[in-house]
């Protein structure tokens, strides 16, 4: 499937189902790119698809059989609209404006994260998504802890490579990542807090074993 270069392709694209309850064009969608004006389409859409395959059957499904609704807040960046919003973000920082709507990392990193479709230096592909969990909303705004999911998706969800979980609305972006990863899983803390937590890896002493009494109540995969 070559990039689309019409409306009629772009809905082919669009209806291409990745699982049982995700379609491609939910993926597709980008406040940046709505906002300035910018094309978020794939250069490599069998790649982007491909990637989106696993992310919905390894990620998505089995949040959404556990939870219910699974909110897709951010996913696919086309390298343009990347590179777009890092170097905004850069041109932002630099003027003191710490805003954080522009945050993106560079091409060479986001490779095989949110951009799907490029491989990364080593020639893995992967992918990252932006989830909301409206199950957990009612429990995070009472503690503002996402340690608990966190856990959740360590005991529950193999196929995922790493997650960092934010303080708003407790989104988290989550990878599938074809080659070697650590798993670990992050909190950020914030802007001003200087630095993510990371509190588990598989490297780590408490990586191992069973962690449900992290998340008491919470339902079973």
């Amino acid at each position: 499937m070559p990039k689309p270069t019409s409306v009629a392709e772009l809905t082919k694209l669009g209806r291409e189902r990745l699982s049982d309850h995700v379609f491609m064009r939910e993926m597709l969608y980008s406040e940046v790119a709505n906002f300035h004006g910018l094309s978020n389409l794939p250069e490599d859409p069998e790649l982007a698809l491909h990637v989106g395959r696993k992310i919905a059957t390894e990620i998505i499904e089995p949040l959404k059989s556990a939870f219910g609704h699974v909110a897709i807040r951010s996913a696919y960046r086309s390298p343009s609209v990347n590179q777009f919003c890092h170097d905004r973000h850069k041109e932002l920082m630099a003027g003191g404006d710490q805003d954080g709507a522009y945050y993106c990392s560079d091409n060479t990193y986001s490779a095989s994260r949110h951009i799907w479709d490029l491989r990364d230096a080593d020639g893995f592909c992967g992918g990252t998504v932006s989830l909301v969990i409206p199950w957990y909303l009612e429990q995070y705004e009472k503690t503002n802890d996402a340690h608990p999911l966190a856990w959740w998706i360590r005991d529950n969800l193999p196929g995922y490579a790493e997650a960092i979980f934010f303080p708003w609305l407790c989104a988290f972006n989550i990878r599938w990542y074809e080659g070697p990863n650590s798993k670990a899983l992050y909190i950020d803390g914030g802007p001003g807090a200087g630095h993510d937590e990371q509190f588990t890896d598989a490297t780590m002493d408490n990586f191992a074993g069973d962690h449900s009494d992290q998340y008491p109540g919470f339902p079973k995969p």
